[in-house]
C-alpha cells in the first residue's frame, strides 16, 4: 500500500496474513504482534504492545535457526554454526527479512513514530518480525514457523557464508571465551537514552565475572556488538 501525506495506509492483520499465506485462528494475537508501544500510548483501547511477543519470537528464532543450520550444513563445525546463526538472527538481517515481506505497511505505530520514519527503522522492523514469529508460534506451532522462515533463511545463508559476514564479533568473543573455560559472555543493558524513535542503548559485556567492554548503538543488538568488539580489544583477541 502506498503512503499518503505523512502517514501510511496500514495493512490490516488479516490482509497481511492473506498476503503472506499465513493461517491464524486468533487475529488479535497477530494484531498485538504488529503493535508498537507508541501506538498503545495514543490508542488506549489497544490492550498490549508487541514487546512480550518479541521476546518469545527471539527465543523461537534462535532455536529454529540453530536446528535448520544443523540439518542444512551437516559437515559444519560447531563454531562456524554459532557464527552463522548469529549472522542470521542479527538485527540487520531480521530487518532485511521484514523488508522482504513488506512488514512495515502492517506495523501499528503512533503518529509521531510513523512520521519520523519508524516503518523503515531497522531496530523496529527487527522487533516486529520477531513479534510476528512469536505470534505465529503461539497460534500455529513450531512447524508453521519453520515453514515460514525456511525460505527466508535459504535465500541468504550461502550469500552470508561467501561474503564473510559470518565473522560476527559476539560469536568470535564467545568462541574465544569458551575455548578458555570462561563460559559464554554475558551482555547487560545499563542505560537507554532518547525518545522511542531515536533511542540509544548502552551495553556492557561481562567475561569471567568482570566487565571487559562497553558499547552503544541504536538497538540492544548493535550496542552488544560494539561491546563485544571493545572486549576483544581489551582481551587481546585476534
Amino acid at each position: 500500500m502506498e503512503p499518503t501525506q505523512g502517514n501510511l495506509l496500514e495493512e490490516s492483520p488479516r490482509e497481511l496474513a492473506f498476503r503472506l499465506g499465513l493461517q491464524f485462528s486468533d487475529y488479535l494475537l497477530l494484531s498485538r504482534a504488529l503493535t508498537h508501544r507508541s501506538y498503545l500510548n495514543e490508542n488506549p483501547e489497544a490492550i498490549e504492545d508487541n514487546e512480550r511477543l518479541e521476546f518469545l519470537g527471539d527465543a523461537v528464532l534462535d532455536f529454529l535457526v540453530g536446528a535448520w543450520l544443523y540439518n542444512r550444513f551437516p559437515e559444519m563445525a560447531e563454531g562456524a554454526l554459532t557464527r552463522l546463526r548469529s549472522a542470521l538472527v542479527r538485527t540487520e538481517q531480521l530487518a532485511f527479512f521484514a523488508q522482504a515481506i513488506n512488514l512495515g505497511t502492517a506495523m501499528r505505530l503512533g503518529r509521531g513514530e510513523a512520521g519520523s520514519g519508524g516503518r523503515q527503522r531497522l531496530a523496529l522492523l527487527c522487533a516486529t518480525f520477531e513479534a510476528l514469529i512469536g505470534a505465529l508460534y503461539l497460534d500455529q506451532g513450531v512447524d508453521a514457523v519453520m515453514e515460514f522462515v525456511e525460505p527466508l533463511l535459504e535465500s541468504v545463508a550461502d550469500q552470508i557464508l561467501t561474503s564473510g559476514r559470518i565473522n560476527d564479533p559476539k560469536s568470535q568473543l564467545q568462541e574465544w571465551t569458551q575455548a578458555r573455560g570462561l563460559g559464554a559472555p554475558t551482555y547487560r543493558t545499563v542505560a537507554a537514552h532518547g525518545p522511542d524513535h531515536n533511542k540509544i542503548f548502552e551495553v556492557e559485556v561481562i567475561v569471567g565475572g568482570r566487565i571487559h567492554g562497553n558499547g552503544t548503538g541504536n538497538s540492544k543488538q548493535s550496542a552488544a556488538k560494539a561491546a563485544a568488539k571493545a572486549a576483544m580489544q581489551s582481551l587481546g583477541v585476534n
